[in-house]
């Protein structure tokens, strides 16, 4: 029976990257909803032209499509023996549709759920520090991957700014937005108890040993 994973964690956590990590050592697809988003919007599927008039709007994708897209995606052949979910579910509603669907596609369950915690002040000092070349997009991060000339790209030799989505005010209020919308999600999934909090106030290693850790008999 296949086991489904689902990673949860903040703006600056390092969800995405555990979550390929983690995906690549267990052999599973890592299926992420933005991925998806941007899949059937370049290819146009009938879902994705139903999701882009939302975002055109600048509205959010209703549950339903977003929810159809999920469950195309984990209908394929590659996802036979489980998934890690990165992205989705984002609230208990839409846990529960997830529940629902693998039920229909006889899938497994949510055997997992990898929380990462990391303080905010931590947080906001890995968004904020971030600085971004304007010829090419190159990131680097004033404390952990500084470039050789403070505000100019090693690559290219452009200006590095700050993206307005990683200011204080930005970042402070994208925490906050996390932690009202998912609490409700975190509570579901412990309830159920497969909610596993993970220390990400680590080294990017060392919080990947702890994933796996934590996962053992699973």
């Amino acid at each position: 029976m296949a086991k489904q994973i689902v990673m949860l964690g903040p703006p600056g956590a390092g969800k995405g990257t555990q979550a390929k990590m983690l995906a690549e050592k267990l052999g599973v697809p890592h299926v992420s909803s933005g991925d998806i988003f941007r899949e059937n919007l370049r290819a146009q599927t009938e879902l994705g032209r139903h999701a882009g008039v939302y975002i055109n709007r600048g509205e959010l994708v209703p549950d339903d499509v977003t929810i159809a897209m999920i469950r195309e995606r984990i209908s394929r052949r590659d996802c036979n023996d489980g998934v890690l979910l990165d992205g989705f579910p984002r609230t208990a509603a839409q846990a529960e549709a997830l529940d629902e669907m693998l039920s229909d596609l006889d899938k497994g369950q949510v055997v997992a759920v990898p929380c990462i915690i990391v303080p905010e002040d931590v947080l906001i000092e890995r968004l904020t520090g971030r600085r971004t070349c304007r010829a090419q997009g190159h990131v680097f991060h004033i404390a952990f991957n500084p470039p050789v000339q403070a505000g100019v790209c090693d690559f290219d030799g452009s200006e590095l700014y700050q993206r307005e989505d990683d200011t204080v005010e930005t970042v402070t209020n994208r925490i906050r937005v996390y932690h009202e919308r998912t609490q409700p999600l975190i509570d579901y999934y412990q309830q159920r108890g497969v909610l596993l909090e993970i220390d990400g106030n680590r080294p990017i290693e060392a919080v990947f040993d702890g994933i796996l850790s934590a996962l053992t008999g699973v």
